[in-house]
């Protein structure tokens, strides 16, 4: 399976300012690539790589506000997502780092890191219980662009739509009788809860809840790993400029979870039935409740959140979706950390 450079998951250098973003996403515009701020050079940064000491940055909010400041030509306006996103022309890129070409090099390298060694461990593992082969895993996060730290988490890409499906239901197995990978307990999901629910005042027994029951998190040699799934190529619904996107403000909504399929893979994607409209930041007479068939989201966080016939009440954006005029619905998208969120209500 070929998989193109320049999608979630992996990470971009640019050439004149030492600035590395994270991919968000599978479609881009021709001319740029929609990247997240992730790190940046600061004579106080407590990372260093080539002798230059480097800052993490995580809230999306801090990433926007330092590049309007510093690099505002990071920033873009897409009439086609109507959204300011982030991103990197393609002229301006030094060099794009890809998770499958990391854990290659990992495979061929004499001299691991600790970091190097547990993500190649645990990818080793994952390939011979799960019957996956190396070219369906990849290792991202700080340790594949050197920036990371002792205790930087494991971040683990699996590419393959059928394959990601087959190996998550293999995971409570796995689970269940390794000694050396496992869930995490109810103190460890406590140091978890405030990064996690990001400021979102979500309660923590509904944080519980929620993240117990997920899969593709946990210790290896207890040490935090975190899986995200990529679907095929051949499953990309068309190409970014076959998607036009309107933003419609906030709303608030109960619904029914449908199908929860694509829950597992980034972005995530959930099909509703819609039961109520509670708030929102329009008229609600505009709004046809029966054209909001979809929660998605860009984020790791909402991964595995809801499961089939789940009542949720979720709180985001409403927008609708055009594909090519021949398509056109309504979804809400999660992407704010302080404000957005997702609850199981039975």
């Amino acid at each position: 399976m070929k998989i193109i450079e320049g999608i979630e998951g992996d990470y971009i250098e640019t050439k004149d300012n030492n600035l590395f973003f994270d991919v968000k996403g599978l479609l881009h515009p021709n001319d740029y690539i929609i990247c997240f701020l992730r790190f940046f050079p600061h004579s106080d940064g407590e990372r260093i790589r080539n002798g230059i000491t480097f800052k993490k940055v995580y809230n999306l909010n801090e990433r926007y506000a330092f590049l309007r400041d510093k690099y505002p030509r990071h920033l873009f306006y897409s009439k086609e997502l109507d959204l300011e996103v982030q991103g990197v022309k393609k002229k301006e890129i030094k060099k794009i780092y890809t998770p499958r070409d990391f854990f290659n090099n990992l495979l061929e390298k004499k001299q691991l890191t600790k970091n190097e060694k547990l993500s190649k461990d645990l990818c080793k593992l994952i390939i011979n219980e799960g019957n996956l082969s190396e070219s369906s895993i990849g290792i991202t996060g700080s340790t594949m662009i050197g920036l990371d730290t002792e205790n930087s988490d494991i971040d683990l890409i699996i590419y393959g739509t059928e394959t990601g499906l087959k190996f998550q239901e293999k995971l409570e197995e796995l689970f269940k009788k390794s000694k050396i990978l496992r869930k995490y307990d109810i103190d460890e999901y406590g140091d978890h809860y405030d990064w996690r629910v990001g400021g979102s005042n979500i309660p923590f027994e509904d944080f519980l809840k929620i993240e117990q029951r997920k899969q593709h998190q946990g210790k290896f040699m207890n040490h935090d790993f975190f899986i995200r799934y990529i679907k095929s190529p051949k499953d990309w619904k068309g190409n970014f400029y076959d998607y036009q996107f309107k933003n419609f403000g906030r709303i608030k909504l109960k619904a029914e979870v449908l199908d929860s399929k694509d829950s597992i893979f980034t972005p995530c994607s959930y099909k509703i039935n819609p039961l109520k409209i509670l708030e929102t930041s329009n008229n609600t007479n505009s709004i046809n409740i029966r054209e909001i068939i979809e929660i998605f989201s860009f984020r790791g966080r909402f991964c595995e959140h809801a499961k089939d016939g789940e009542t949720v009440f979720v709180e985001g954006n409403l927008e609708n979706v055009n594909y090519k005029n021949e398509l056109e619905y309504n979804r809400i998208i999660l992407t704010d950390q302080t404000k957005d969120k997702m609850l199981i209500l039975n």
